[in-house]
């Protein structure tokens, strides 16, 4: 008798086995789906109901999209055509409507004859395609279509139920085809082993995971759909929530040294040399910090605050306290241009603090000293040695900071800026440098919303600086419409004269830096343009603004007669730094620049910022970038000029930035406006991009409650020995974070 292997778990079958070769390609290049359990949390994007049509009226441009409609009129033109045999060419033009609009579909030469002889006048199809603009008119060329007779057993069998799913797709697999797929492997959803616990689900009313799956490929009501969905958002908080559960559980077993800072030692001597007295949320969020780094286990904390709300003075307090407590601490920066800003701006804070074992020094000072990758050798030498003896009680560096050769003498706190720059393995990589794990503080000036705080950071306790320090300007922002009045642009170059004349400076920010990073090997072949279909196409497909070509045109034009100079972040590292530095002492009157100054960078007398092209930034960025200014007593005024009409979406976000200083407030229209997981996969290594049904801002109280139960149920059985098919589900779930993060190099 021939032996039989054992069957794998039927949601563990690659698709190969299940539809053919050739099919499971397609899927795994297009899709990333390579198992049956993947086609089956492949879910309908939406579904469209057989008595009721699709909005034609509604087609994005450049989408590839899925429509149900009726024909209306089919008509077939013959033109003369050198290509085509006996010199006559053919094309046939199909009008499609569903009620609210009509679309044109065009085929070609050989491609007629099929639909010439199936798309007649009154037959229901799904039509699948790239919607373009030809003679100021919708249409799709070429579509693939799935004729929807209401009789054969096959389409009957295939779209069973009123509702016909509507799935992501792609040119090269049409929904109706990933629906006939589902078709195949939908009885294997019986088998679904269920992660969530039984009491969490009977108690939350929610339907088992079969019965979901089931509904959502499947729906024959509305309800059908609602109970699917609310169960399998339940899937993805909880297991999500889990994870996270469980990494700060581990993170609570870990021993790290308390570092408590001496009653009259280096934090009080520099307490006392501050010129001011700290805020009330300053104070509020030190004390949180000091809190965990006098405990045995490793501080996890995430310091959230608005752009100019004091983060970096909370920072270095709290790396005083542990420098004081005999240990070093480290601040990773994510560009070499913010690290120098910061090194500059804390020693300057610290004075003869920060000049330990120099001449003048004072008696409790330690040395502050800077390492990034540009740095000469020598330097470099010497900064590793002071750290490897302990002399440096400070160091500052990019991500440089991480490599094998660095060694430090007591690690005890790691200071991140710009958390969503760094991957969750990079910080762990630096906070193996320690002989016990360090406490580690994370700082972000992009406010995040408290549901995204929860499911991107969840491993770490969050304090939220939202108060500005005393003295801070307020910031008045424009939206300079170039296109419609060029006039008002005459105007932005003449309030930066004015400013300048005041005896303040500018910044001009522009989203490239210039011609030279154009790809050499298309130097030449220039297209010829597309003819833009309207004003918001146009300015879509101009080239956008490039620094080099701004810093030009303002020299010889506008700003002539000032002192102008640019950077950007492909100049040397000396000369980035010593722009820096003759703008920070008032030498320049304008940086024209491009988004290397967005994070960080602190010039007190700049109080005017034009931002060109400002709708190809996110929103952000540029509450970021506009953060640079009014950051001394003078009022800040930011400027976005832009070409795109009034009507468009980019306007409507740049309204949004010029009406609200509240970043917590614009992460959320940012978060709403664009696809979630562009927001949360920068945010982490990974995985938190695999969101399938789950939507940040609307199901906060889904995350928070599942936040809640993950907490419970990992203090209980930390192991999860008793759930095994919510292991299951995590060990996948991690599985494709590492293999994203590693993806990602």
């Amino acid at each position: 008798m021939d032996f039989v292997p054992a069957l794998e778990e039927p949601l563990q079958q690659p698709l190969k086995s299940v539809l053919g070769p050739a099919t499971a390609k397609v899927m795994a290049e297009h899709l990333g789906l390579r198992t049956v359990g993947d086609l089956l949390h492949h879910y309908p994007r939406r579904y469209e109901e057989r008595g009721q049509l699709t909005h034609l009226a509604d087609l994005p441009m450049d989408e590839h999209v899925t429509v149900v409609a009726q024909v209306a009129d089919a008509r077939l033109h013959t033109f003369a055509s050198a290509r085509a045999p006996r010199g006559k060419g053919q094309r046939l033009e199909v009008t499609i409507t569903d009620g609210s609009g009509r679309l044109q579909l065009v085929f070609f030469g050989n491609g007629v004859h099929k639909p010439h002889k199936e798309l007649l006048p009154g037959t229901r199809a799904m039509f699948a395609g790239k919607v373009s603009v030809f003679n100021r008119r919708l249409q799709l060329a070429h579509p693939a279509y799935e004729l929807l007779r209401g009789d054969s057993d096959e389409s009957v069998e295939t779209w069973a139920g009123a509702l016909i799913p509507i799935y992501p797709a792609t040119a090269k697999l049409e929904s109706w085809k990933i629906g006939k797929a589902l078709q195949t492997v939908l009885p294997t959803a019986q088998e679904a082993a269920d992660p969530l616990p039984d009491s969490l689900r009977q108690g939350r009313g929610l339907v088992p995971l079969p019965e979901a799956l089931l509904k959502i490929h499947r729906p024959h009501t509305k309800a059908d759909i609602d109970d699917a969905r609310a169960r399998l958002k339940w899937d993805e908080a909880f297991v999500l929530q889990v994870a996270l559960a469980r990494r700060r559980h581990a993170e609570t077993q870990l021993p790290a040294v308390p570092r408590r800072p001496s009653p009259d030692g280096l934090l009080s001597a520099f307490d006392a040399r501050l010129p001011f007295t700290l805020t009330d949320g300053q104070q509020r969020v030190s004390r949180e910090i000091f809190d965990d780094l006098a405990t045995e286990h490793p501080m996890h904390r995430l310091l959230q605050g608005e752009v100019g709300s004091g983060k970096t003075l909370v920072a270095l307090r709290a790396m005083l306290a542990v420098v004081d407590a005999g240990g070093q601490a480290a601040m990773l920066a994510p560009t070499e241009v913010l690290a120098q800003q910061h090194h500059r701006s804390i020693v300057e804070m610290m004075g003869e603090l920060a000049e330990g074992g120099m001449l003048g020094g004072a008696e409790q000072a330690t040395k502050v000293v800077l390492l990034t990758g540009s740095m000469g050798a020598a330097a470099r030498r010497h900064a590793l040695l002071d750290l490897t003896t302990g002399e440096a009680g400070i160091v500052i560096g990019t991500h440089a900071l991480i490599e094998d050769k660095v060694q430090f003498h007591d690690l005890g706190l790691v200071v991140v800026d710009e958390q969503h720059r760094f991957g969750v393995e990079q910080r762990d990589a630096l906070r193996g440098k320690g002989k016990q794990p360090p406490h580690l503080l994370v700082m972000t000036a992009t406010p995040i919303p408290r549901t995204v705080a929860m499911t991107v950071f969840g491993d770490l306790e969050t304090s939220v600086l939202d108060q500005l320090p005393a003295g801070r300007s307020p910031i008045a922002s424009h939206v300079v419409p170039a296109a419609d009045k060029p006039h008002f642009l005459a105007r932005a170059w003449e309030r930066v004269r004015e400013e300048v004349g005041n005896g303040h400076q500018a910044y001009v920010v522009c989203p490239r830096i210039g011609d030279e990073e154009d790809d050499p090997k298309q130097a030449g072949k220039k297209r010829p343009p597309e003819p833009p279909a309207d004003a918001a196409d146009a300015a879509e497909k101009r080239p956008p603004l490039a620094v080099l070509d701004v810093a030009e045109q303002l020299t010889e034009g506008p700003l002539s007669g000032l002192r102008v100079e640019v950077l950007h972040g492909r100049m040397h590292p000396d000369d980035k730094d010593a722009v820096m530095r003759r703008f920070a002492a008032g030498e320049t009157d304008v940086l024209v620049a491009t988004t290397v100054i967005e994070v960080g960078v602190n010039v007190p007398n700049a109080t005017a910022m034009v931002i060109m092209d400002a709708d190809r930034f996110g929103v952000s960025q540029l509450h970021q970038l506009r953060g640079r200014v009014g950051r001394g007593s003078a009022p800040g005024l930011c400027l976005l000029v832009t070409e795109m009409p009034e009507a468009s979406a980019a306007r409507q976000r740049l309204a949004a930035v010029a009406s609200t200083l509240d970043g917590f407030e614009l992460s959320r229209i940012d978060l709403e406006q664009r696809r979630e997981g562009d927001v949360l996969g920068q945010a982490q290594s990974g995985a938190r991009t695999s969101l399938r049904v789950l939507a940040v801002i609307e199901d906060e109280e889904i995350i928070a409650e599942a936040r809640e139960e993950a907490a419970a149920v990992v203090a209980a059985d930390p192991e999860l020995a008793g759930l095994p098919a919510l292991r299951t589900a995590l060990d996948a779930l991690l599985d494709e974070e590492r293999e994203q993060y590693l993806e990602k190099g």
